[in-house]
């Protein structure tokens, strides 16, 4: 038996322990009646100095702690500087950033940022690894539009639980000289964490991320950690950052009152023009940014309806939002947003991937010392993504990429913005437009993979490397010592 799948299946019964019972299939939809009598908890935005040099330095803890997730249960959780989730990093394009991280979990991990436009080494994927007490310095300029990433952990094997347990924050980039859109955070422009958790009676963590053909699909949704949330506005448009930080489960967005919105931006920047539409769905790792119009002393739910999918059972309440007596006028949303269209030249280069099981991309499992794909910087590609099993999804770390057509037609209009994560539905193909960066490195990969977390971990991931045009025949296809790195060699600084 290959080494790694070794390994894993001899940690399922300590997970299991962990989490408790492991996750049951039978019953994938949340539970009670929301009475929505808790204050939705807005996350911090992260603080941060400028140097000498005009660095921007953030500084990010990971930590265990303790929470109270459902009322009056504490539960044992991770978090970033807390018990549970992680400040929000808000950054602009220009300015070059510098993260100390600084791992206090007693066990190995990482941090990537999903997202972002950064060299290899930069990345904090499963080759970038914290050991318990380091500090890990990553050090970039931000170089990409406006949008909405997030940070969470990549550690190979690991992923599903340690994001579970709370690992995961929003990091957003402004452009100046953007359109005018709602920007003020906590106030009119709200970020919403979509996640979903099964507990034991005591209120410990639940289900195993590893079990099943998806892992964890949980009873309970928390809203930016926070259960039975509500929010209070006090403008007439808000701008929701919607981010599915779940492991498995499928959300289809919609309000109670099936009111209209506008879809302004998708994972990797701003659309071309707002979307108007009522329901928008995101799969794990997808971000969406809508804008919403109240009125005066309103109140309405936000919801996710089910659908057909095998990871989005049921029809479940996520947060009421009560608007206030009297709101602030909200400038009128711009007609025109960016100019983020992806495209590719009619000779394009196609790779074609196809998604076997839960656990290999092309007949292969993920092999940390393996290069499956060189790619020159600036290439602007086609990949075909082939899915003949169930649902799945697709992220591609560094790239920006428009989704071309599924199988054969178009996507919704309000997916057609700049992204860096699909659904792949099952029994599909997807064709994706995608451009990569000029960061080079022939021997530090980059990262695709299904982001069901359970996949991800169980090998459903490949890599690639990004070079010199011309050199990529000279590059070698394996990495030496990779193994080992994985395994807690000092991280990079």
């Amino acid at each position: 038996m290959h080494r790694r799948k070794f390994l894993l299946l001899a940690a399922l019964p300590a997970l299991a322990t962990a989490c408790g019972s492991g996750a049951r299939t039978d019953d994938l939809r949340p539970q009670g009646t929301l009475t929505f009598g808790n204050r939705l908890r807005i996350p911090p935005l992260a603080k941060s100095t400028v140097d000498a040099a005009g660095v921007r330095r953030f500084e990010l803890a990971m930590q265990r702690g303790q929470s109270e997730l459902l009322p009056g249960k504490p539960t044992a959780t991770w978090g970033f500087n807390g018990p549970h989730l992680g400040p929000t990093i808000r950054a602009r394009r220009g300015e070059t950033v510098r993260m100390a991280v600084t791992n206090r979990l007693g066990e190995l991990s990482t941090v990537h940022w999903h997202g972002m436009r950064l060299p290899a080494k930069m990345d904090g994927g499963p080759h970038q690894p914290i050991v318990p007490g380091a500090t890990w310095t990553p050090q970039w300029t931000i170089d990409q539009p406006a949008a909405t990433s997030w940070y969470h952990p990549h550690v190979h094997g690991s992923t599903a639980m340690q994001v579970y347990r709370g690992l995961a924050g929003m990091f957003i980039l402004d452009e100046p000289g953007g359109p005018p859109l709602p920007e003020r955070y906590g106030v009119d422009d709200v970020p919403l964490i979509l996640q979903d958790k099964r507990f034991t009676p005591d209120g410990s963590l639940d289900g195993d991320p590893l079990k099943g053909t998806f892992g964890i699909l949980g009873n309970h949704i928390l809203v930016n950690g926070t259960y039975d949330p509500y929010l209070e506005v006090s403008t007439e448009l808000v701008r929701f950052r919607i981010l599915n930080g779940s492991n498995a489960r499928m959300y289809h967005v919609r309000f109670a009152d099936r009111r209209r919105f506008h879809v302004v931006g998708n994972d990797a920047g701003l659309l071309e023009a707002p979307v108007e539409l009522d329901q928008v769905s995101l799969t794990p790792g997808e971000r969406i940014e809508i804008v919403v119009r109240f009125s005066a002393g309103e109140q309405v739910v936000l919801s996710s309806v089910g659908g057909s999918a095998d990871i989005d059972a049921g029809d479940f309440d996520v947060l009421k939002i009560v608007a206030a007596p009297r709101l602030a006028a909200s400038p009128a949303l711009p007609a025109r947003l960016a100019e983020n269209r992806v495209e590719v030249p009619a000779d394009a280069r196609v790779r074609r991937f196809r998604l076997n099981g839960h656990d290999a991309i092309n007949g292969k499992e993920m092999d940390m010392s393996r290069i499956d794909e060189v790619v020159p910087a600036g290439a602007r590609e086609i990949w075909e993504i082939e899915n003949n099993v169930y649902a799945h999804n697709f992220h591609i770390h560094e790239v920006a990429f428009r989704v071309l057509d599924v199988n054969g037609g178009p996507p919704p209009a309000y997916a057609s913005g700049p992204k860096d994560t699909v659904y792949v539905p099952g029994k599909s193909k997807v064709r994706l437009a995608v451009q990569f960066g000029q960061h080079t490195d022939p021997s530090t990969p980059y990262m695709y993979h299904c982001h069901i977390l359970r996949h991800e971990d169980s090998g459903m991931m490949g890599q690639f490397v990004i070079v010199e045009p011309g050199t990529e025949a000279q590059v070698p296809r394996t990495i030496a010592g990779a193994d080992h790195a994985h395994h807690g060699s000092a991280p990079g600084n």
